[in-house]
């Protein structure tokens, strides 16, 4: 089995990280990377677990060094995922789940084509409104600005393999298990499969010569 990179997008709210987070507990042949930000850390979160701390400058220096398979700045802060991050997974003989957005999405297909890509989207868009916190207060700026990236960010669902629709966490999640589960049975990514068949249409084409020399056929 030749294990590949199953990242997850979705609009501010969409529920990718709640649903790669169960993906992780569900399953024990995915593992996860986690990416590193310029933003401090927040109450409860741990370092190398939540994700790797770094101040902006050493950020910088490391996307200077080409450490990053991909990075972006969101909300003034900066994400990426470091390539040692992903690769130590792939090498554990492990899928590695990724939840970023979309411009780092388009960076790790380029760097692994055998990539899967999962766009997560709301039923509706109250149901997105409500997830991030409702229409009115302090929080109506901020939501603007997420509800008009959103609008973006659809735009370009059609780039992904498969959409799935996060009504239901626990559908969802079923929903994404299946596409992994499919994705691993193609021929492609499993060389033993193909000497298999190599091996069984050699059996059956002795048996069908052994079969016309007796003339039992």
């Amino acid at each position: 089995m030749t294990h590949f990179p199953l990242i997850l997008s979705s609009p501010s709210g969409g529920g990718k990280t709640t649903i790669a987070r169960a993906l992780l507990a569900a399953r024990e042949d995915v593992g996860y990377s986690v990416s590193a930000t310029s933003r401090p850390a927040r109450p409860g979160e741990v370092d190398g677990r939540d994700y790797h701390f770094m101040v902006r400058k050493e950020f910088r220096r490391r996307v200077e060094a080409e450490d990053f398979a991909e990075w972006a700045e969101y909300g003034g802060e900066l994400y990426g995922t470091l390539r040692t991050e992903l690769e130590a997974v792939l090498a554990a003989g492990r899928h590695c789940v990724l939840d970023i957005e979309i411009h780092g999405a388009r960076a790790i297909r380029q760097q692994h084509p055998e990539a899967v890509l999962v766009f997560i989207v709301p039923p509706s868009a109250q149901d997105l409104i409500e997830r991030l916190g409702g229409s009115s207060g302090t929080r109506a700026t901020s939501l603007l600005k997420r509800l008009r990236r959103a609008v973006e960010e659809l735009s370009h669902a059609a780039e992904y393999d498969y959409v799935v629709v996060n009504a239901d966490r626990t559908e969802a999640l079923a929903d994404i298990s299946a596409i992994l589960d499919a994705e691993c049975r193609r021929p492609g990514r499993n060389p033993e499969l193909q000497a298999h068949m190599d091996e069984l249409g050699g059996h059956i084409a002795a048996l069908a010569d052994t079969l016309e020399k007796t003339g039992e056929v």
